[in-house]
């Protein structure tokens, strides 16, 4: 079987369009695998969160102590403190890198 290299790109478009259509909205991401440490409102006051120690995303303080490509970074690979223990779980095998990019922008709305 012969395959066109139109036939490999028409291909690749339909499974991103695909991807695109399955991908679920930055705010249901947050809620469901962000907001019960970092609170429904970003301020991280959650039982979960204080433990924690998570930022408050609400201070503009807060918000530009780090980068977009910090939450990527971040969101994608996860977070360990100094002795190597989780602090927060990676999200790349649940998350697409489109979901996770958008998710940088939802978390840059709750800066007040």
């Amino acid at each position: 079987m012969k395959i066109s290299l139109k036939t490999i790109i028409a291909g690749g478009a339909l499974a991103a369009i695909a991807a695109l259509a399955i991908a679920a909205p930055a705010a249901d991401n947050w809620e469901n695998h962000c907001a019960k440490c970092h609170g429904a409102d970003g301020k991280g006051q959650t039982k979960a969160g204080k433990k924690l120690n998570v930022k408050d995303y609400t201070d503009a303080k807060v918000q530009s102590e780090f980068s977009d490509a910090d939450i990527v970074k971040a969101t994608t690979s996860g977070i360990s403190d100094k002795a190597g223990k989780e602090k927060m779980k990676a999200y790349k095998d649940e998350l697409s890198e489109a979901e996770i990019k958008e998710m940088a922008g939802y978390i840059r709305k709750f800066k007040k």
